[in-house]
């Protein structure tokens, strides 16, 4: 039995054992990202990555302010699929939707979506779609994306939507974009962390298209690539990465995690999404909370201005 007036708990016992030793107590080389100070000061990432995001979340939804949070309230059916979330402010946040309202946030502030025709390339299971929907009346939504995704988004729209919002949503195969938006024109695209998965020349054929059928294009995604294995260990393997290399119109290997670099390297993101001549960015920022996003609105200088501003 531990009978030690002042002494250390038989979990810190077993932790000098085993982390903190008397070898590793005067090692100072690297012990800040070991097992030494992962019992100290720091929870292990490797073994604690939903901590940290949960506390990620828990610090991105203290920065919202009151029509964020009313966004964020208007999106019924959240828990469906059952997130990694947090309670605050009554409320269960996810990342994705913390993510959907600040782009909201930012199309808030330079365009107008109600009444507004939207075009979605590459919209994953939906969830910018239904913040949309949720928050503006828009005339008409199309979603275009392969089509296993195309299917997910299909079925959680319709779990998530009401019947007059899953009626103005166009589910199209990218196969068939040409055929499908024959004659069609848009007030907006957008386009959310899936260009930069992209061959470059789909990228182009996208963008060109934008051109020719949209007034307005948002945009967001990461402004070059990076080769960090402590991010992630390359845990799916050395020929996934060589392929995510590849892929994107910015390709450029960067230090994400150095503001000053990525916002550098955001000036070859604006011209890189820029879809034709006589596109203008009309705006442009860092898109939280990833370091290395950066999000921007351009619309045709001969096109309806989107800004409701102008």
């Amino acid at each position: 039995m531990h009978t030690e007036r002042y002494g250390g708990s038989p979990l810190w016992e077993a932790y000098h054992r085993t982390r903190v030793t008397k070898e590793a107590s005067v090692a100072l080389d690297g012990f800040k990202s070991s097992g030494v100070n992962f019992k100290l000061a720091l929870w292990n990432p490797q073994t604690n990555g939903v901590r940290y995001l949960k506390a990620l979340i828990h610090n991105v939804a203290g920065q919202l302010d009151d029509a964020g949070w009313e966004r964020l309230r208007r999106i019924r059916g959240r828990e469906t699929g059952a997130p990694i979330a947090v309670r605050t402010h009554g409320e269960l946040v996810d990342m994705d939707y913390l993510q959907a309202v600040l782009e909201l946030d930012f199309l808030g502030r330079h365009a107008t979506l109600d009444g507004a025709s939207v075009l979605e390339i590459g919209a994953g299971y939906g969830r910018t779609c239904h913040a949309v929907l949720a928050n503006h009346d828009v005339a008409a939504y199309a979603v275009v994306d392969l089509e296993n995704s195309l299917d997910l988004a299909r079925a959680y729209l319709r779990a998530v939507l009401d019947d007059d919002q899953l009626a103005k949503v166009a589910f199209i195969r990218a196969e068939d974009v040409e055929r499908e938006l024959a004659g069609d024109r848009f007030d907006l695209c957008l386009n959310i962390d899936s260009f930069a998965e992209m061959d470059p020349e789909v990228v182009g054929n996208y963008l060109a298209l934008i051109a020719g059928r949209c007034d307005g294009f948002y945009v967001k995604n990461p402004v070059g690539k990076y080769l960090d294995p402590s991010l992630d260990g390359h845990a799916e393997g050395q020929d996934l990465v060589a392929m995510a290399l590849r892929t994107g119109p910015v390709r450029d290997v960067i230090d994400i995690h150095d503001s000053e670099a990525v916002r550098r390297q955001s000036a070859r993101f604006l011209e890189a999404y820029r879809p034709a001549e006589g596109w203008r960015a009309v705006a442009d920022e860092w898109a939280p909370p990833w370091s290395y996003y950066w999000q921007a609105l351009y619309r045709t200088a001969e096109g309806a201005p989107i800004d409701p501003r102008m």
